[in-house]
């Protein structure tokens, strides 16, 4: 909390009159203009509190009309009505004016957003745009100047785009990002392109006239009017996330309009705003959407432009504004998000605003969260208002003085039952606990602090100290004496302040006592704490030191300490406090970085040692978690004590082990929130008020730190006071006063500002006596420890019943439930102990504990803490037992709608217990048991109880009201309501029991309902009337009945169709009947064959030789039918030559050899099924592996014979013999599986078998094929065979492709092959291996010569010639080609005779072959030309063509082959 105090400003001569107040924006500088009619205008700048600073003054004969700082420095420029602009540097005390093109009224100045330019106009429509240089001084020429001829009131620069941002670009490039690089021009292709700067690319503003025209200007002054409307121009505002300008006219006019990136406007919206005209509205834009106006009414209006919502704020008289007081202007402060307004009655109002989680902001919904704060009384009219500088200071002006209000945080101080809080800069006010009175004390000062004894109160405001006593019923001024001191204790009768380098002793008149000195190396004095008998003192260097006071000099107690060497990293003390007999200190720190400490430190005088509390990390300095010893119930106080930092702490005023703080939540600005991260991280404290915690510890030697309670501040509750057990003291908000927490004792004595919440321990006993609270207090300490042992021994003396039942609630609110049982025993609460220990079972630790609420009688927390674990159907059960009914059943129905017709059920009893029948008979409907329960209820009113059967048309209750007419002798009504319940069975009872047997049939008949047709043929049976009982037992499907009466009465043919329609046991015995009857035999074989009695039926149906009905019969025969019986059957269509079957009933009976001997002998195709029926698996126990392998190498060979060579294979395979599946395969001529086969089978012989195979086709345009062929040679080591297969190929690329180069290649792997095979006779291999090299030899000096040609042609046709006198030369090479290089050598040469005579040669050696293959035709023309032969064409006949011509196109398709390795 926080008050204002307000600082007045002097005149600089007694005339003038403040007629325009500006704030600069960071610096704590207030400029204000002063008027005055017989001695020109002035402005002045003043300080913080309002006091003028030297020099800094402008005075000319005009008057000032503008005011404008420089957004950072320390810069104002004032506008005059003469048009002059004058400059004033505070910093140096500067003044210097610009050399202006104005000559009328200066009415606008404004900057830039970077700072750089100034743009200022007058009444006559001059604008002129000044530059501010490098070192600060604005050019006194200006940059540009331009004439609009009319008066500019208003500029507003266009905000620069993000993506555009120059300084963040700077930053990106800086860092190395690529991208920003590029964009600055130093991007890797080396191209340049030019680049606004910030200032230019920042130079695009708006302007408006008084004549409301808006114009849209450029860096070069080049401006285009945009807008032009009939008021003149209020104000104007910019929507950066819309790109929307926002123009407030005179007339209160509210426009939209869309601004393009060219600066063209279309526009939006017009609206007409809500306001007082005539009268000066102050009009202000706040988070870029909301526009807040004053226009002199008792209200402000406020427009959400982007929510499009709209709301006003008013005046509360209750808070002290008088009825009718009008607000005439505003200003918002974004940092502290309050809104000040100035009054006609002289006041400031103040709305704050907070959001829904605390923090303050002005993005909030509507007007509920704007909360009006008291008001700050001045005087006059105010008629100007404004915040400024980063201090947040409120300057006010009501044009005869300016006020300056500075927020100063409120003074409270705790001591011996007295709270002191500040309400007022000059008020406090005082409350006695002990005696339950308060007072309050107005001072003539301004308070900057307080503090309170048992009877003495001191007030300071850091000149002057006043001491106030207590005597009687007031509080009387017992001396005053100056003192500077910031901070001041007392003790008794001594006061204790700070001066350099010593601590000041004064008595409560003002004379010094004693003083208490400090060296230079311990620092001046800082801070001071009083607790019992002891001061603590810490110094400017992060020094501490405690005195013992209990004597007539303070004594040092504990010598000065530097914490900062103790505690690496310390920066400074912010607050030191003892205990209060003087062995520890709590001390909370600041960094070196200067930021917050986040731990406690804790030193203990005894030991010389000092240990902490991170409440940042959770952990204490030995590691332990900063948790007690029940870890069920403080997992989550666990948590939430992560990540924060202490601020604040007291020390018990009567026990020594206790201590308390408060700790606020604090997030670093990285993205990481893990409670383990570095503290080098800088944080952010939170403003959110339920993340302050209050946290009360333990503080010992031997058990070191122990939490004993933490919770959330109360939102109600401004800050910690102190500690005094049993209770908390906390300062309350103000306007907080009728909220409070559950805990919080109200007591209508103490005033409003102090609020005091008991310990978690001490809840129910506020008002104990000493003894109980130190036994009390000894049992939270053990408690805390976990040693229960002692915390019991502490209070087993205590034989208060209301002490154990104030303990046991309290356990509700603590969840204590171990402490609970104990406490219940000590109340002697069997029922209680009982159901607590029954509760154990339930999941949720608060379900237990809402039993022992209930078991308490504490009803509402057992509701709040079902709701709370989410336990609906315990709360339903809650409900039920407090006849909370209404509740119970809502809560059924939205959350426990599995006990939703139970919770009806149980309301409707309740209801009927209490005679409000009408009611409960609805319930009893929604829990869908009115069938019976109304009937029960309503029996005693038969009358009313037909007019509800009747009303409600239920076929169940329409039943039951029949069957009690029935018991009443009433059939005819019975009749009717049995018709319709469409009770048919009851129907036909009572008919028959009428005798109306007609009646019951057709009932029967109609309906089909089995009950009443089965109870129609009972009465037709002891009529015995044998046909109707017959017909209606069927009906029925009562067909053992019907079968009864037919075998009684010798109807044989109703018995078979009865018999047909039963169950197999009422076959059986209709079969047996038709079979002792001996006749009608076709029916027994028949009934026993639907029945399954196969076995029975062919006996019956061979004995009576009933060929049709076996027939029959064997289709149903399958593999778990009795062999015996399958091989009966067989024999049976053998016999009749229905092989077929007699193969399938042999195969089902498992007569494999039998069944495979007759497919044999009438050649019957043995199909896939029937081969897999006839395999057995290998682990069958019906033959033996040897006896299953010749079983399936006789399906195979069966197989083979029939021409199923793929199931041949199949069987052969699975009985191991893998060649004559392969045999079997390559008969069926499937090379793909043929190939598989090989492929998976890695036998040599099969490998060789697929290879050979695989030669019988056409593998010279496969070469897949060819490759598996010399894969499948290679891998049955069938060397001999692959190289003949090599020489077969060598003659193919002879003969097919005339390729000699290929055909050696394969010439070689043929011979090498050959070379390494293990022929049985060595010399045909010799001899084999002898003529492949003589082949490889002519092969290759044919292709010498051919390559020779080119280079030495002679040498080739010599060699050419030699060839031709080879004996062996046509196994090798075709004589063809041969004589087909000669000759065309020869005709190359022009020897024609030579050529003739070679192609005579080659006829008479290859009469049959076409010449042409060899020899071109055109060649073959030019010869006979040349010699003039006539020449005649030979046309073969194709069959003695050798690879035609017409082939040339087919070979080219077919793959090249690489006979290399």
């Amino acid at each position: 909390m926080a008050v204002y105090f307000d600082h007045r400003i002097q005149a600089p001569f007694p005339s003038a009159s403040p007629s325009h107040i500006s704030w600069h924006r960071h610096h704590a500088l207030l400029a204000v203009a002063y008027i005055s009619s017989g001695e020109g205008g002035s402005v002045d700048i003043y300080s913080e509190l309002g006091d003028h600073i030297q020099d800094a003054q402008i005075k000319r004969t005009s008057h000032p009309t503008v005011l404008s700082w420089h957004p950072t420095k320390r810069m104002l420029v004032a506008g005059w009505t003469t048009g002059e602009l004058v400059v004033f540097n505070e910093q140096d005390k500067e003044e210097y004016t610009l050399q202006t093109a104005h000559t009328a009224e200066i009415t606008m100045l404004e900057w830039s957003s970077d700072a750089s330019r100034l743009v200022s106009a007058d009444m006559s429509g001059t604008l002129a745009v000044w530059r501010l240089e490098q070192r600060g001084r604005i050019q006194v020429s200006p940059l540009l100047t331009n004439m609009y001829h009319k008066p500019l009131t208003h500029c507003l620069f266009k905000p620069l785009a993000p993506d555009e941002d120059f300084a963040q670009l700077a930053k990106a490039a800086v860092s190395g990002d690529e991208k920003a690089l590029d964009m600055f021009n130093w991007n890797k292709s080396g191209k340049w392109t030019p680049m606004k700067t910030a200032s230019q690319q920042e130079f695009h503003f708006f302007l408006g006239a008084k004549d409301g025209s808006v114009y849209f200007v450029n860096e070069q002054l080049k401006y285009s009017q945009i807008v032009n409307l009939d008021s003149p121009v209020k104000r104007l505002f910019f929507m950066e996330k819309k790109s929307i300008l926002v123009i407030v006219t005179e007339n209160l006019l509210l426009s939209q309009f869309f601004i393009s990136p060219e600066g063209n406007a279309e526009e939006i919206s017009k609206v007409k705003l809500s306001g007082k005209t005539g009268q000066a509205a102050d009009i202000h834009w706040v988070d870029n959407s909301l526009l807040i106006t004053a226009t002199g009414e008792n209200v402000i209006r406020l427009w959400d432009l982007e929510r499009e919502d709209n709301y006003v704020l008013s005046l509360d008289e209750q808070l002290g504004y008088d009825v009718g007081e009008t607000l005439n202007c505003i200003s918002y402060c974004s940092s502290k998000a309050i809104l000040a307004a100035g009054t006609n009655k002289g006041r400031v109002a103040m709305w704050s605003r907070v959001t829904s989680h605390g923090q303050k902001a002005i993005r909030t919904d509507g007007k509920s969260t704007w909360k009006l704060q008291t008001p700050t009384e001045l005087e006059e009219n105010i008629m100007q208002i404004q915040w400024g500088s980063s201090k947040n200071f409120l300057a006010i002006n009501n044009f005869s003085s300016v006020v300056v209000l500075s927020e100063q945080v409120m003074s409270a101080h705790f001591s011996q039952q007295v709270a002191a809080i500040q309400v007022a800069p000059t008020q406090l006010n005082l409350t006695y606990f002990s005696t339950e009175t308060a007072h309050n004390l107005q001072t003539d000062m301004y308070i900057k602090g307080v503090f309170v004894t048992k009877d003495t109160v001191a007030v300071w405001n850091g000149k002057m100290v006043t001491v106030y006593e207590l005597s009687g019923p007031t509080l009387r001024n017992s001396g005053s004496f100056s003192c500077e001191s910031p901070v001041l204790v007392m003790h008794e009768d001594n006061i204790y302040t700070v001066e350099t380098n010593r601590v000041q002793i004064w008595t409560l008149q003002g004379t010094v006592k004693q003083l208490l000195p400090f060296s230079e190396a311990e620092g001046t004095p800082c801070g001071l704490d009083v607790c019992g008998h002891f001061l603590a003192v810490t110094t400017d260097t992060a020094h501490f030191k405690t005195f013992d006071l209990s004597r007539r000099e303070a004594k040092a107690h504990i010598n000065c300490k530097n914490l900062s060497q103790m505690v690496p990293g310390v920066g400074s003390i912010v607050s030191a406090k003892c205990n209060v007999n003087g062995s520890k200190v709590s001390i909370l720190a600041n960094r070196s970085d200067g930021n917050l400490d986040s731990k406690m430190y804790f030193y203990d005088a005894e030991l010389d040692t000092v240990t902490f509390f991170d409440f940042w990390s959770g952990q204490a300095e030995q590691g332990d978690s900063i948790s007690n010893h029940d870890t069920d119930t403080n997992d989550a106080e666990n948590r939430v004590l992560l990540d924060r930092i202490p601020i604040n702490h007291f020390w018990d005023q009567s026990e020594p082990r206790l201590v308390v703080c408060e700790a606020m939540l604090a997030v670093p600005k990285s993205a990481n929130t893990s409670p383990k991260h570095q503290l080098d991280q800088q944080p952010e404290l939170h403003h959110r008020k339920e993340d302050i915690l209050v946290i009360s510890l333990f503080s010992t030697q031997e058990h070191g730190l122990l939490i004993q309670e933490s919770f959330p501040r109360p939102a109600a509750l401004q800050s910690l006071l102190g500690i005094e057990v049993p209770h908390y003291y906390f300062t309350k908000k103000r306007g907080e006063e009728e909220k409070a927490s559950e805990t919080e004792v109200r007591n209508n004595q103490i005033p409003q500002m102090v609020a005091k919440k008991p310990l978690r321990d001490f809840i129910g006993l506020e008002e104990c006596d000493k003894t109980t609270r130190e036994a009390m207090l000894n049992f939270s300490f053990y408690l805390t420890v976990g040693d229960m042992d002692e915390a019991f021994k502490s209070i087993k003396l205590i034989k208060s019943e209301a002490v154990w039942e104030n303990m046991a609630r309290m356990c509700v609110k603590t969840k204590r439930l171990d402490v609970a049982k104990v406490c219940l025993g000590n109340m002697g609460h069997a029922r209680g102990a009982k159901a607590l220990r029954e509760a154990e079972h339930e999941p949720e630790v608060e379900a237990r504990v809402a039993m022992l609420a209930i078991q308490l009688g504490m009803l509402e927390e057992a509701e709040q803490l079902y709701k709370t674990c989410q336990r609906y159907d315990l709360l339903n059960k809650l409900y039920q037992a407090w006849s909370q009914w209404q509740k119970a059943i809502e809560t059924a129905e939205n959350h426990d709608r599995i006990h939703l017709r139970s919770t009806y059920y149980n309301y409707a009893k309740h209801l009927e217990a209490i005679g409000d029948h009408n009611a409960s008979l609805l319930l009893y409907e929604k829990s869908d048991t009115h069938r019976f329960e109304v009937p029960r209820m309503l029996l005693d009113d038969p009358q009313a109880l037909e007019e509800y059967i009747n009303k409600m048309k239920d076929k169940g209750l329409w039943k039951w009201w029949a069957q009690y007419l029935e018991s009443q002798s009433n059939l005819d009504s019975a009749l009717k309501y049995y018709e319709m319940a469409q009770d048919y069975l009851s129907l036909v009872r009572v008919h028959c029991f009428l005798g109306n047997i007609q009646r019951a049939a057709e009932i029967a008949n109609e309906t089909g309902n089995g009950a009443a047709s089965y109870h129609l043929a009972r009465h037709y049976e002891s009529q015995e009337e044998v046909k109707q009982a017959v017909h209606f037992y069927t009906r029925a499907q009562a067909y053992n009945n019907g079968i009864r009466l037919c075998k009684e009465n010798n109807m044989d043919d109703q018995l078979m169709n009865l018999a047909l329609l039963s169950s197999p046991e009422d076959m059986m015995e209709a079969a047996r009947y038709y079979e002792e009857k001996g006749e009608q035999m076709d029916r027994a074989v028949m009934l026993y064959h639907k029945a399954g009695h196969f076995s029975k039926a062919l006996e019956l149906a061979f004995t009576t030789e009933q060929f049709g009905a076996l027939q029959l019969i064997a289709e149903d025969l399958d593999e778990k039918s009795d062999p015996a019986l399958l091989a009966r059957c067989s024999d049976f269509f053998i016999q009749h030559s229905q092989f077929e079957k007699a193969v399938e009933l042999l195969l089902a009976a498992k007569k494999y050899y039998d069944a495979l001997q007759l497919c044999m002998e009438r050649n019957l195709v043995i199909t896939e099924d029937m081969a897999e029926k006839m395999t057995v698996s290998k682990n069958s126990k019906d033959l033996s592996e040897e006896s299953r392998r010749e079983l399936l190498q006789s399906i195979a060979d069966c197989c083979m014979r029939q021409g199923n060579y793929h199931l041949a294979t199949k069987k052969y395979t699975q009985a191991g013999d893998k060649l004559k599946a392969m045999k079997s395969l390559l008969k069926s001529g499937d090379t793909e599986k043929i190939v598989f086969f090989a492929g998976v089978s890695r036998q040599k012989e099969i490998y060789i078998m697929a290879a050979n195979y695989l030669q019988s086709l056409d593998w010279r345009k496969d070469p897949e094929i060819m490759k598996n062929i010399i894969s499948f040679y290679t891998k049955g080591r069938a060397l001999e065979l692959l190289a003949g297969f090599y020489d077969a190929c060598a003659q193919v690329e002879i003969d097919e492709y005339q390729s000699y180069e290929k055909a050696l290649g394969a010439l070689t792997e043929a011979y090498k092959c050959l070379s390494k095979a293990k022929m049985r006779n060595p010399e045909e291999q010799e001899r084999k291996l002898s003529d492949l090299q003589a082949k490889m030899t002519l092969v290759k000096r044919f292709i010498q010569a051919r390559r020779t040609y080119s280079v030495d042609s002679q040498e080739a046709v010599k060699q050419c010639e030699l060839l031709l006198e080879e004996t062996d030369l046509d196994s090798a090479i075709r004589i063809g080609d041969l004589y087909g290089l000669l000759v065309e050598h020869y005709t190359q040469q022009g020897d024609f005779q030579k050529a003739y005579q070679c192609l005579e040669e080659m006829r008479s050696k290859m009469p049959s072959v076409n010449l042409t293959y060899y020899v071109s035709q055109g060649i073959i023309e030019s010869i006979h030309r040349a010699l003039s032969i006539p020449f005649s064409r030979h046309s073969l006949s194709e069959n003695m063509r050798h690879n035609s011509v017409e082939d040339s196109e087919e070979v080219e398709e077919v793959a090249e082959m690489d006979y290399g390795d």
